[in-house]
């Protein structure tokens, strides 16, 4: 078995505020600026709250490269 790529979620130094957005863009290959708009357009469309729990814990969990 040769050295595999394991692929990891971790917070990006593309960052706005905590890097979160910017590290699930890295892990899913698209642009950030993507994934920005996206979690933007959930939050307003959820209300808000719901994404803004989610982006605290995620960057509480998340680790750093």
């Amino acid at each position: 078995m040769g050295a595999e790529s394991v692929k990891r979620l971790t917070k990006s130094y593309d960052r706005k505020l905590s890097g979160v957005l910017g590290g699930l863009a890295e892990y899913m290959e698209v642009d950030a600026t993507i994934v920005r708009l996206m979690f933007v357009i959930a939050a307003v469309l959820t209300g808000l709250f719901p994404c803004v729990v989610a982006y605290i814990i995620a960057a509480a969990v998340m680790p750093s490269r």
